[in-house]
């Protein structure tokens, strides 16, 4: 199967081909990609070196003539490093962009934490007016680019990651999914984290929601499923722990409620390794995200019907 990233460049050479609106922002990284829409449209396809400051600031320069900049880079670099930039060329300026990264949060740990991002979602939450994508199959990166571009002048952000479930689903782009029903609690599987979760939560009484779009956060389909399975929420996210529990809470603001957000952890992992061994280090592995559900829900429960 291919990636997401593998599906990134064809789509979006596609749209250029397309749209005239559609502009292009690469700073070296995934240029081998566009090789050929940039011959077709070299005044829409920018390549601008390892300057990733100048890459932001010259998505906003082409939204401010009206077109729709696609920025790609990896995570670390499209967020962390031109932050002030994304903050005012983009925000302060009110433009838009899509901002579309790769290597997510350990997707290549041979690069080291240079090549990481796991805090990239929670820094862009510091920030007013994005919408962020977090596909969870390359079919739903596809699909949620599409929304992006068509987005008017948003600023969206799409996070692309090698981790994938094994099947695509069909989203709106807005809206949880509900994969699951039952009665003892809420998981929110934000998207590659989905089948990690449905293993571990198989026999378990307990609703699981599918989250593709995390902001704006999907407040009332929240609500809605506990009004059936109860006031106790997970959430499993694919960046750093505990980046949607204030978003939980806001929705749940006018009734009793428990949250516990599993994510990539704080602490740094100085070795290496695999993906693998990044998601079992981190307590994303489904064993471990069985025993940490099953324990979390259990607790919230009456005595006598944890005895029963």
């Amino acid at each position: 199967m291919d990636t997401m990233r593998d599906r990134f460049a064809p789509v979006v050479s596609r749209m250029l081909d397309e749209d005239p609106r559609v502009a292009v922002v690469l700073a070296e990284i995934g240029r081998d990609g566009f090789r050929e829409a940039e011959r077709r449209h070299p005044d829409r396809v920018i390549n601008v070196g390892i300057r990733e400051q100048l890459l932001v600031g010259a998505a906003a320069g082409l939204a401010l003539t009206g077109l729709r900049p696609i920025v790609h880079t990896f995570a670390s670099f499209l967020v962390e490093r031109p932050f002030e930039q994304v903050k005012l060329d983009l925000g302060h300026q009110d433009t838009g962009a899509v901002l579309v990264s790769a290597a997510a949060s350990f997707d290549w740990p041979a690069g080291g934490f240079t090549h990481m991002a796991p805090g990239d979602v929670a820094l862009l939450d510091t920030l007013d007016g994005w919408t962020v994508h977090v596909p969870g199959h390359p079919d739903e990166a596809e699909t949620l680019l599409h929304h992006a571009v068509a987005a008017g002048d948003d600023r969206v952000y799409v996070r692309l990651s090698l981790q994938s479930n094994r099947q695509g689903r069909v989203i709106d782009g807005r809206h949880f999914v509900t994969v699951r029903e039952g009665r003892s609690g809420v998981v929110v599987a934000v998207g590659p984290m989905l089948d990690e979760v449905l293993t571990a939560t198989e026999g378990l009484d307990v609703t699981v929601l599918y989250a593709t779009t995390v902001r704006p956060f999907d407040a009332a389909g929240l609500r809605r499923a506990t009004e059936a399975a109860g006031t106790d929420v997970v959430l499993v996210e694919p960046y750093l722990a505990g980046t949607s529990t204030a978003a939980v809470s806001e929705a749940l603001t006018d009734v009793p409620h428990r949250v516990l957000g599993l994510g990539v952890a704080r602490r740094e992992l100085r070795r290496y390794g695999t993906i693998e061994e990044h998601v079992a280090a981190h307590g994303l592995d489904a064993a471990t995200l069985r025993e940490r559900i099953a324990h979390f829900v259990s607790a919230g429960r009456p005595a006598e019907a944890r005895r029963g």
